[in-house]
């Protein structure tokens, strides 16, 4: 991998490893002895010790490397100089409450922009020993494999994958009508708690689809750029440019793409439903 966006991505996934490691480190204290939660905006919504210390380590080490970058990190949010050439977007713990219970779906997340386009992402999921990469134009990779996302044809034979907001027990944009549309119409819908990693599986051909929305921009930037070049399609929910900063995004395999948005499209268009139904 040449040029900037191939040397900026060597440096995040050496940066991810060492982020990684604390985060396997504190997956092992979860198991043994527990881990200290705190809770930002409800019940559903938690920040670990592990997610602050994974956070100081990329932000330093990045400050360290690149001082004049913009990094928006999840816990400490934006740093660095505004209007920035370059911004680096941040997810210290992705799958936070997965952690916190024991479950090995949980990730790194670093993607980098580069005038205002998404180039280089690093996603490592350090309790099953998996990195994600990629940068523009260079393909995606799962521990050094090129990855291709699948050939499914038809949403009726499609897998596909979704999540939901943290106030989704309160708040009616909760994405609980696109499930139940999405389950009806698709061979099997699954909810895994990580977004970063469902558009990585995505790109591996695992899953042939992946949509969700109320989202923030570290949530969607490394992961998207893995999914891109391993042949993914990406859009808004109206089929427009994708963006992480928009927070909602539709990726597919390509074949199924237009279904999905045209079932997406039927939904937000149906009356809704009366009480009590």
């Amino acid at each position: 991998m040449n040029g900037e966006a191939g040397e900026s991505l060597l440096l995040a996934r050496e940066i991810a490893r060492d982020a990684a490691a604390i985060l396997r480190d504190g997956w092992s204290a979860v198991q043994s002895a527990g881990v200290g939660i705190c809770y930002k905006s409800g019940r559903t919504d938690l920040v670990t010790e592990y997610d602050r210390k994974s956070e100081a380590c990329i932000v330093r080490a990045l400050a360290s490397a690149c001082p004049d970058d913009a990094v928006v990190a999840e816990e400490s949010g934006a740093r660095g100089a505004r209007g920035a050439r370059r911004r680096w977007l941040v997810d210290p713990l992705d799958g936070t409450t997965n952690f916190a219970h024991g479950l090995p779906l949980f990730a790194v997340s670093i993607g980098l922009e580069i005038a205002g386009q998404l180039a280089a992402g690093v996603v490592v999921a350090p309790a099953l020993g998996w990195e994600f990469a990629a940068c523009a134009g260079g393909g995606a990779t799962l521990n050094g494999k090129l990855l291709r996302v699948s050939s499914t044809g038809a949403l009726e034979r499609a897998l596909l994958v979704t999540g939901f907001p943290y106030d989704r027990a309160d708040n009616p944009e909760n994405n609980f009508a696109n499930w139940e549309a999405f389950q009806r119409r698709a061979q099997g819908v699954r909810r895994l708690g990580a977004a970063a990693l469902d558009l990585c599986f995505v790109a591996a051909g695992w899953l042939d689809g992946y949509w969700e929305y109320r989202l923030q921009p570290w949530d969607l930037a490394a992961g998207s750029v893995i999914a891109r070049e391993a042949g993914a399609c990406l859009t808004d929910w109206r089929g427009g440019p994708f963006h992480p900063d928009a927070g909602e995004i539709v990726c597919s395999n390509g074949p199924i793409h237009d279904a999905m948005l045209a079932l997406l499209r039927a939904v937000r268009a149906a009356p809704p439903a009366p009480p009590g139904s």
